[in-house]
């Protein structure tokens, strides 16, 4: 008999799924998308049952407007995936649903590939080639791209070449565009280029060949150090999974790694590769999901969204520098890609690699206890040797711009050898504060526990924490004096400080503020690369995974902030963080130096850092954390309340607390801290509280979180406050 209601998961913040008729014309399957009725409006959901009964009148359900799909969007085994992220991180279904499908699929699009622009030199275009284009730059630089062949809008709008340009050179007739959809389902006879293999030593071997003799699903740590050689190790990975006819899936943490990587790919692989990640429009996100869906391509390279990306034959998962803190979500459904990525291999019956030199504390100590495989790359590859480490105690130091005399001595050295100097310095802007030198008032955001940043180059005051900004102020709000001045330093300081200071080398910033136009942050490493510059500057984008070959001298600026923090995972990051950075240096046959300012340089932190590694100082951490029943040896649940009324949050909270306390499955082993203050107790104009659940047992809070969370929902204060549960947080504040 054939089902007549169908229930759907809507994109609604609402933990229910709601019930429609199907109307004869119709012969929907679950797991489709479907348009609805929802009150006044139209919404797209997906169906998730199909049935004969309904706790409702059946007379009074609306029925279904259309339906989208012929087949389920996703495969069996990545819908039950996605349905038990949406169960375990406590988030409605109808939205996990909603946000793992591409954008062009939510607004109703087909699931098929679209049609993309492509440009081509005309007959008429190569004549000019011969004659040359005068000062027209960026019109040669079109023309000499497009001589090889045609290319994507988009794949030239990368090369920073303005819409207006490709408009020009159209009027003039020398390049012509097309709407072009690319299928390309033939993979070549040849699908490695063994020309662009490197050599692998004992470690990398023993590595590859552990992994490719696992069956099914296995994870397992590659713990390398910095400049070991993973990626080698992920190709040859990958060139065995290829050669079966499978497919790959790569993470990286952040879209800056995505195009040395994805060229290091293109290089050894005659297979089809897709990328995916945020900086994509919906129609490009939408081709590349169903190529990897119809097995077009062989790899698909992205950042954590990818890892909700369908698979025809998946055959392996890699997931590089696993320890990032980037692979957490932290709005809406707040996985963990990294934990996911585990539990979908675990589901596909696949191996899954997680590379980093310095793994979390939580991945270790799986691999020391055996429930991973723990592979390690001990030796820099190509027999570079290991960085020299040093600390400068600016203690009764004067800092230019937070530059040390023996800093800029060392500098001055590297630079006059030839070679790249890289400062770190996570602090973006020109100044972290302006201050009164008169009375001492500080610019403060209104809207949050912040100061504003000072920015020099756009000639304003920004808050990073909630985006307001205002024009620079030049008198005191507080007596009206005019005597302002900046307090601390920023990466637009210390740019305009080291062209004073060395004039003969040129110097690049590179953070969030310089590199927001598509295609810049990739324009920027390869000049680097280039050895156009000698001084590069830059914030965290510029500590991971990227290889500078000439980068000699590394210094970080300022880490005594991080030393001191009421987060129990800043220590961790520090350290990783300090590794990471380090890794920057002496990659190749040059040998690196690291130098640390601090004033601080008898920490322990730091002493076990320098002397012993991250691996001592990760053994130590565990210890501590052990002790302190923290993760990895529990699991925390952070509870997140705001409103305009701090007291309305702060009683919110409390009577979670009391509906926690008193649950049945509450024990010995849970306890509940707080409510207290967020570490930044305002922000965007909203008073923040939190509470955190901690459990011994990751089962037990889950049970607990499941049964409580429905109670929780009919609190008196619960809809009149912004709340939210994080499991398993990576940021506390």
């Amino acid at each position: 008999m054939r089902p007549t209601i169908a229930r759907v998961a809507l994109p609604v913040p609402l933990d229910k799924e709601f019930e429609y008729t199907i109307p004869s014309h119709l012969f929907p399957v679950v797991g489709v998308r479907v348009w609805v009725p929802f009150g006044p409006k139209k919404l797209l959901g997906v169906i998730t049952a199909l049935t004969h009964q309904s706790e409702y009148d059946i007379n009074k359900l609306k029925p279904l407007n259309s339906v989208l799909d012929f087949e389920p969007i996703w495969p069996e085994k990545l819908y039950k995936l996605i349905y038990w992220s949406s169960r375990f991180y406590q988030h409605p279904l109808g939205d996990t649903l909603n946000g793992a499908m591409p954008g062009a699929l939510r607004k109703g699009k087909p699931a098929q590939k679209q049609a993309q622009k492509s440009w081509t030199i005309t007959h008429q275009g190569r004549d000019q080639l011969m004659q040359g284009f005068g000062r027209a730059v960026q019109q040669a630089k079109v023309m000499h791209a497009l001589q090889d062949g045609s290319l994507s809008h988009n794949e030239l709008l990368n090369l920073e070449i303005p819409s207006s340009v490709l408009k020009t050179l159209e009027q003039k007739q020398w390049i012509t565009s097309s709407e072009v959809v690319e299928i390309n389902n033939q993979w070549q006879e040849v699908r490695v280029n063994a020309q662009d293999k490197r050599e692998l030593n004992h470690e990398q071997m023993l590595a590859v060949v552990t992994v490719n003799h696992v069956e099914g699903y296995e994870c397992a740590l590659l713990d390398g150090v910095t400049g070991s050689g993973k990626t080698e190790v992920y190709l040859q990975l990958i060139e065995a999974i290829v050669n079966q006819g499978k497919q790959a899936l790569v993470l990286v943490p952040e879209i800056g790694l995505t195009p040395q990587t994805i060229n290091r790919f293109k290089r050894r692989f005659n297979v089809p590769i897709a990328t995916i990640h945020s900086a994509l429009n919906d129609t490009e996100r939408l081709n590349a999901w169903l190529e990897a869906k119809n097995k077009e391509c062989g790899i698909v390279i992205g950042t954590r969204s990818a890892l909700l990306t369908p698979f025809a034959d998946l055959g392996i998962i890699i997931v590089d520098e696993e320890h990032d803190s980037s692979y957490k979500q932290q709005d809406s459904l707040r996985y963990h890609a990294r934990d996911m990525a585990i539990m979908r291999a675990h589901s596909e019956a696949i191996p899954i690699v997680l590379g980093s030199a310095t793994p979390s504390l939580e991945t270790l100590n799986n691999a020391l206890c055996g429930k991973y495989l723990h592979l390690k790359l001990t030796e820099r590859a190509g027999g570079a040797l290991p960085a020299k480490n040093s600390v400068i105690d600016v203690k009764g130091l004067y800092l230019e711009s937070g530059l040390s005399a023996p800093l800029i001595a060392q500098m001055r050295k590297h630079l006059q050898q030839g070679n790249q100097v890289m400062l770190f310095l996570n602090r973006r802007g020109f100044s972290p504060a302006m201050m009164c030198h008169e009375c001492g008032w500080i610019a403060e955001c209104h809207r949050c526990d912040a100061y504003y940043t000072f920015h020099q180059g756009s000639s304003e005051m920004r808050c990073h924490h909630c985006g307001s900004q205002k024009p620079v102020v030049h008198q005191c709000q507080s007596c009206g004096s005019t005597h302002l001045v900046t307090v601390g330093v920023g990466t637009e300081q210390l740019e305009t400080h080291l062209d004073d200071l060395f004039p003969e080398f040129k110097t690049i910033r590179i953070d969030r503020d310089n590199t927001r136009r598509k295609g810049s942050l990739e324009a920027a490493l390869q000049s680097i690369r280039n050895g156009e510059y000698q001084i590069l500057i830059g914030t965290q984008m510029l500590a991971k995974g990227h290889h500078f070959p000439d980068v000699t001298l590394v210094a970080l600026l300022d880490v005594d902030s991080s030393l001191y923090s009421s987060d129990f995972r800043a220590s961790e990051k520090l350290a990783q963080l300090f590794i990471q950075v380090a890794g920057r240096a002496g990659r190749a046959s040059k040998p690196g130096h690291v130098v640390l300012q601090t004033h601080h340089p008898e920490h322990s932190l730091l002493q076990a850092l320098l002397h012993k590694g991250y691996p001592e100082f990760a053994h130590n951490a565990l210890l501590e954390r052990k002790v302190a029943q923290l993760p990895p040896y529990a699991s925390l649940s952070l509870f997140r309340a705001e409103s305009n009324h701090s007291q309305l949050a702060e009683d919110f909270l409390r009577q979670v607390r009391q509906t926690l306390e008193t649950h049945p499955l509450f024990d010995q082993q849970c306890w509940v801290l707080g409510p207290t203050p967020a570490p930044m107790a305002k922000r965007a104009g909203k008073s923040r509280w939190q509470l955190i659940l901690q459990c011994q047992l990751r089962s037990t809070m889950q049970k607990l979180l499941m049964s409580a969370k429905p109670v929780i929902e009919m609190l008196p204060n619960a809809k009149k406050v912004r709340w939210n549960i994080d499991v398993e947080p990576q940021d506390l504040s």
